[in-house]
């Protein structure tokens, strides 16, 4: 699995600023996180999805190649990195 934190500079209200993605080997998205400029989110995995999030069937881009891409940042990071945000975003959920 890969770990990818993006960050996405824009001015659209409807769109995540702050993209999470757990990617297997064939660069399909297994769970998903977005955040938007309001502080609000969505998040997706194979057994459900909230907030208008939806994991994509397609194979992601490799690092390099979201990089080309002048507002987005990518970042690779740890797994724990990943479970710690989904984790908060889940306990969120069941405590609302």
């Amino acid at each position: 699995m890969e770990y990818l934190k993006v960050q996405w500079w824009h001015n659209f209200e409807e769109e995540p600023i702050l993209l999470f993605h757990e990617i297997d080997e064939n660069r399909i998205e297994k769970r998903k996180i977005e955040i938007y400029k309001d502080g609000s989110f969505g998040i997706a995995g194979f057994e459900f999805e909230f907030g208008g999030t939806e994991l994509s069937y397609e194979a992601m881009p490799s690092i390099q190649e979201i990089a080309k891409e002048n507002e987005l940042i990518p970042e690779v990071i740890t797994v724990e990195e990943f479970e710690k945000k989904w984790s908060e975003m889940i306990n969120y959920l069941h405590s609302t």
